[in-house]
């Protein structure tokens, strides 16, 4: 296959709700764009429309100048970067990563420190806007790193999203993805609580969330998820599995600082309730089935 040398070769790494549109919207961005997921299926698409299948991380990392990654835990993380496989195994200097996953500060920075050891340079940018955000390219891009790598990225990041942003050094991008994550969990159990309140009050909810909406409360999670939870819709959008390890982090993070989030502790534990209760792969908005539980009443 014959190259365009104005453009890089784009490696992408994890193709599931998220990965797989971010990553079509950079495809028309890199002269050939390599992609690699455990479940080959979840490629599949992305082969369709002119992507290159790898069998293995390293062998993105080998074969791209730029590599991004996007999966689900800090183990995966590990794994992809730092695993018998991983990108680390094969990475020539030079090349740029750039880390989406939501994770821990810490990894990032160790990404950061073994990327400069080599030659590289990293950037962690975590993002915000869930399945949707990431379809209609409407993503919040929270990055750390250097400014001119991340001036380098920064026409992969607008082809994905409309907010972007350098926060810092490296792992400041994830600690602004903990704080944007602690205003979600607090938004989240407030759209919930409203609904479970109005439902017994005898209102039209549709008429409700339409009316406080364009209001002081007005809100991405009542214009985006409270309508999937009065249509009874719980798929995901973001997994209260990612999402309570989300929250898990941020409260690791608060720990090592001396803060207490009381807030987020409480929200995090009606979600591992949730997870007990077989309901992980549901969407962050069935948060309403556990408040109903606790209510007595049915669902919204």
């Amino acid at each position: 296959m014959k190259h365009d040398e104005k453009k890089p070769i784009v490696g992408w790494i994890g193709t599931g709700v998220m990965g797989k549109s971010m990553c079509s919207h950079i495809m028309p961005l890199a002269s050939s764009t390599i992609v690699y997921n455990r479940s080959v299926s979840k490629t599949e698409d992305l082969v369709r429309a002119g992507a290159i299948r790898a069998n293995s991380p390293a062998e993105v990392a080998r074969q791209s100048d730029i590599i991004f990654t996007i999966v689900g835990y800090p183990e995966d993380v590990e794994e992809v970067y730092f695993g018998k496989s991983g990108i680390f195994t094969t990475l020539q200097s030079g090349k740029i990563l750039v880390d989406m996953t939501t994770t821990k500060p810490s990894l990032a920075i160790r990404i950061h420190e073994r990327a400069k050891e080599i030659g590289c340079d990293s950037i962690d940018a975590p993002v915000s806007g869930g399945d949707v955000g990431a379809r209609e390219a409407r993503l919040s891009i929270m990055a750390g790193g250097t400014r001119e790598t991340f001036d380098t990225v920064l026409p992969f990041f607008n082809a994905m999203g409309t907010s972007v942003r350098l926060q810092g050094n490296p792992g400041a991008g994830q600690h602004t993805k903990m704080s944007n994550q602690i205003v979600i969990a607090g938004t989240m159990i407030g759209v919930c609580e409203a609904l479970v309140y109005a439902k017994k009050a005898r209102l039209d909810l549709e008429a409700m969330v339409a009316t406080i909406s364009k209001g002081a409360a007005g809100c991405w999670t009542l214009d985006n998820l409270a309508p999937r939870i009065l249509n009874h819709n719980y798929g995901p959008g973001f997994f209260i599995d990612h999402f309570v390890k989300d929250m898990g982090i941020a409260l690791e993070e608060a720990q090592k600082m001396g803060l207490c989030l009381p807030g987020l502790a409480l929200v995090r534990q009606l979600y591992i309730a949730m997870q007990g209760a077989g309901q992980g792969k549901y969407g962050t908005q069935a948060l309403i089935l556990a408040l109903d539980r606790i209510a007595g009443s049915p669902s919204a």
